[in-house]
């Protein structure tokens, strides 16, 4: 491949993959700063079956679940079961919780804020179709990386300059990671 169309390629993948940039930079950012979001949860009804739930936490199982407490138009990707509570997603928008105690399932309603939408986002929580966007977005991450570090190293005028940025970030980077 030829350097232009290296530089093509760069130029076209970070300007294309600029707004996910953004969004992963602003709320991985606010989550370490504190800034974690709000989450609204309402509780909406009860039902029996959490044993059987519990055996079977299929999409199918939580649709019915669901219906149980008069939700009945409600869509949604998969289910996820962390520990005794099992959370339909995404999460990136309005979702249920059913809590399983015995037989017994509580069922809320819960809607996140705008900050914690972006980092449920940003933690792969989305919607189907933009998990696997986000699986195209890190290889085109690793290209746009990598090759501009090549493209930096295949220039004289660039080199040194390359490698100094290179290095050091590769420095300070396994410096926080082994301390």
């Amino acid at each position: 491949m030829s350097r232009s169309l290296f530089i093509s390629i760069h130029l076209y993948l970070s300007s294309f993959f600029a707004a996910v940039v953004v969004l992963v930079a602003f709320s991985g950012g606010m989550y370490l700063l504190g800034v974690k979001g709000s989450l609204e949860t309402t509780e909406v009804g009860k039902t029996g079956g959490g044993v059987a739930l519990m055996a079977d936490p299929s999409k199918a199982a939580v649709l019915a679940a669901l219906a149980t407490t008069g939700i009945e138009d409600f869509s949604f990707d998969y289910v996820i079961t962390r520990g005794d509570t099992l959370y339909t997603r995404p999460t990136s928008r309005t979702y249920y919780g059913l809590t399983v105690d015995g037989d017994s399932v509580t069922v809320s309603r819960n809607e996140p804020s705008f900050q914690k939408r972006m980092q449920e986002l940003h933690f792969g929580h989305g919607p189907s179709m933009y998990r696997e966007f986000q699986k195209v977005f890190a290889a085109g991450m690793l290209f746009i990386i990598l090759s501009g570090v090549w493209l930096g190293l295949s220039s004289s005028r660039l080199r040194v300059r390359t490698l100094i940025a290179a290095g050091s970030g590769l420095i300070v980077f396994l410096g926080l990671v082994m301390s």
